[in-house]
């Protein structure tokens, strides 16, 4: 048994030895590149962040204000027509009550138009303000990704990242760098 044992241990070492030396003689294995960086942007951050974001957002908030009083006077003037044809109406011909309510009714579809419009206005404006930043965004973040030697950056959530390094994150260098870039050109 004791000598198996040590033909076994003989054979491998032989083995072992002969592997080695195959390694030994076979050509050196290229180098490994170097490794991939790919970082990320969290472009919702940068909106809600960078001050042409900011700025972009309090200017739909003063649109939204501007529309949202007009819509409170729609709702007001409604609000009497109503009050006018409860008590009154019961006191008017059927031909005036007839004409009031259909006033009233049309001012009410008017109403609910001009809700619908000012919704579709402030989502075209919000569109036409994020194409922006986001167009000048994306001169940025390419040259923030060729300086930092990035091989690929992408959206954090639209590209479902599932892990990231903090060290990845490119996000606040992006807010320096364009709130830098308009600052330079005179925009905010």
């Amino acid at each position: 048994m004791r000598s198996s044992v040590v033909a076994v241990s003989i054979v491998a070492l032989a083995l072992l030895t002969s592997g080695s030396a195959a390694l030994a003689q076979a050509p050196a294995a290229p180098a490994a590149p170097a490794p991939t960086r790919i970082g990320f942007v969290d472009v919702q951050r940068v909106l809600a962040r960078a001050s042409a974001g900011v700025s972009a957002r309090e200017q739909l908030e003063k649109d939204k204000a501007a529309m949202q009083k007009d819509m409170d006077g729609r709702r007001v003037e409604l609000e009497k027509l109503r009050e006018e044809l409860e008590k009154k109406g019961p006191l008017m011909t059927a031909d005036a009550r007839r004409d009031k309510q259909e006033g009233f009714e049309r001012r009410r579809r008017d109403a609910a138009r001009a809700a619908d419009d000012f919704q579709k206005e402030l989502e075209r404006k919000e569109q036409l303000l994020l194409q922006k930043v986001l167009q000048d965004l994306s001169g940025v973040i390419e040259r923030v990704g060729k300086q930092r030697g990035y091989y690929m950056v992408v959206e954090k959530r639209g590209a479902v990242v599932l892990y990231a390094a903090a060290e990845a994150d490119l996000t606040d260098e992006i807010i320096r760098a364009y709130d830098q870039e308009l600052a330079s050109k005179g925009k905010k």
